[in-house]
């Protein structure tokens, strides 16, 4: 029975002290800090462009002549064929311009047909004629003037398309030049955003690390336009004020999804050469500013500011204050301070990209 006893304290003092050595051993763990550099390689990132749509035929429909709206043949909203008729403007008075131009015509072929008679029986000279037929020549063209203001009282859809906002109402007075509508054809549209000098010297100068030219078209509501798109042209200087130059997308809008005027984002690939990756867990943020902590040889910790080029998905892109040589706290930001002293275990990059289940390519 003693024996039992015996054994018993014996097994319990060796889990106590089996217990003891765990905890200690967990709290000294606890105290070894991770750490790691940053990875630097060449990369590409997708980054995200605000954009104005437009679409790429878009005019302004106006008055060509005075006079008052007779006619509103379309409504807002409504799509029209090219040549259909859109409006009219009050024609009588070009109508009697046309009347009174071809009453001249005739009036100056029968005086070219008796000028013509007389100077070949010699009674009146070659000149007379001449002068005759160039009168003629001048009704005719004045009639053809007159016969264009009068089409100009019913305008009509240069190509097809939606007709916009209508502000006159019916019965108007309206001035040569006046707006009567704007019209939309949307089949397809073009995509403009900014883009910062430096991604534009590298979309230019890694020409084949960028892939493509397709850029996919993210609307309003945050879903991707079914059709990719492509980039057309650059323009041709940067803004002085914004240091941007702009991009042009054109995509194909079968469905007519998208109008004119609409804003959306343009997701665009990226070549970055010599990125320097690191997670972002590695970070904190005090006032916008981002930082890390930076351990020296000997364990002293340190913050240091960084500037973030692009964000990604549990990565960042630092632009500056970090090099690749860098040992930076993986975890523990929140728990120590500056200055302090703390044990790390050295953690390959690589790997720690890969935890993230994130490929950096």
């Amino acid at each position: 029975m003693m024996k039992r006893v015996v054994s018993g304290i014996a097994f319990s003092a060796l889990m106590l002290c089996l217990s003891c050595n765990t905890k200690k051993q967990e709290k000294e763990e606890e105290g070894i800090y991770p750490v790691t550099v940053p990875l630097k390689k060449d990369t590409v990132i997708n980054k995200e462009y605000v954009a104005q749509i437009r679409s790429v035929k878009n005019i302004e429909v106006r008055a060509q002549e005075k006079g008052f709206l007779e006619k509103i043949y379309v409504d807002e909203g409504q799509y029209v064929h090219a040549g259909q008729t859109l409006f009219r403007i009050m024609p009588q008075l070009y109508q009697a311009e046309v009347m009174k131009a071809k009453a001249e015509v005739e009036q100056a072929s029968i005086e070219l047909k008796n000028a013509s008679t007389l100077a070949g029986n010699n009674i009146v000279s070659n000149n007379e004629r001449a002068m005759a037929r160039a009168k003629l020549d001048a009704a005719n063209a004045e009639m053809k003037l007159a016969q264009i203001h009068l089409s100009f009282t019913d305008i009509k859809a240069p190509f097809s398309g939606v007709i916009n906002r209508i502000p006159l109402k019916l019965g108007s007075l309206v001035d040569e030049g006046d707006l009567l509508t704007s019209l939309s054809d949307n089949t397809e549209v073009y995509s403009y955003f900014n883009v910062s000098e430096p991604e534009y010297l590298n979309y230019q100068t890694h020409v084949n690390d960028r892939g493509s030219n397709q850029v996919t078209l993210l609307m309003a509501n945050g879903e991707p336009l079914p059709q990719k798109g492509e980039i057309q042209t650059i323009e041709g200087e940067f803004d002085n004020e914004t240091g941007n130059i702009a991009f042009r997308a054109k995509f194909s809008n079968a469905g007519g999804l998208l109008r004119n005027g609409e804003t959306g984002k343009v997701q665009m690939t990226l070549p970055v050469k010599n990125a320097l990756i690191i997670p972002q867990k590695a970070t904190y943020e005090i006032q916008d500013q981002k930082y890390v902590f930076v351990v020296d040889k000997n364990g002293i910790v340190k913050s240091k500011n960084i500037k973030v080029a692009y964000e990604l998905p549990d990565l960042y892109v630092v632009a500056s204050g970090l090099s690749d040589n860098d040992k930076i706290l993986l975890e523990g930001v929140q728990k120590v301070k500056d200055d302090q002293k703390v044990k790390t275990k050295f953690q390959d990059p690589k790997k720690v990209l890969q935890s993230l289940k994130l490929k950096a390519e």
